[in-house]
């Protein structure tokens, strides 16, 4: 794999892990299996594109054929994350609390009714603007320092290679 694959998957991974304390200092609770899930501040979709987009832009160049895929790719899953995938979100956060008035009624109706409980849905599928945009500024970051990184070892290397 190249190096903005890798710069990519370590900011989606350092998005990831950051979600565990943001999470704690806003709501004091301790839960790392967010490591694991979708939505959230920041987003490792957009910190993903974010870096590589940077990263291509500072090795290739703006006006690479290269840079305007992934800058375009980004955009659409930028845009995606906090838009449909947001919105799916707060549909199911609808169709849950409907699960719940649905179950209180069952409750107070004398005739019983056995059903099995549907599984709640996952309400945190998508992301606000800001996450999206904190996202974007952490893959921003990590693609300058892996260009920066990828500099200096090229200047090293062919140092080397002269001697």
């Amino acid at each position: 794999m190249n190096k903005g694959v890798y710069l990519a998957l370590l900011s989606i991974g350092l998005a990831q892990g950051v979600k565990i304390p943001i999470h704690y200092f806003k709501k004091k609770e301790w839960r790392p299996e967010l490591f694991f899930g979708t939505g959230g501040m920041p987003s490792s979709h957009s910190a993903g594109v974010s870096t590589l987009t940077t990263y291509i832009a500072l090795q290739r160049g703006l006006p690479t054929f290269d840079f305007a895929l992934s800058l375009v790719y980004g955009l659409i899953v930028m845009y995606d994350a906090q838009g449909v995938r947001r919105q799916t979100g707060e549909l199911t956060l609808k169709v849950n609390s409907m699960n719940e008035l649905i179950e209180k009624i069952h409750k107070e109706e004398s005739v019983e009714f056995k059903q099995e409980t549907p599984k709640k849905l996952k309400e945190m599928l998508g992301h606000q603007p800001d996450e999206v945009i904190g996202g974007a500024l952490l893959g921003i970051a990590v693609g300058v320092i892996g260009h920066l990184c990828t500099k200096k070892n090229r200047k090293a290397l062919n140092f080397r290679l002269r001697f």
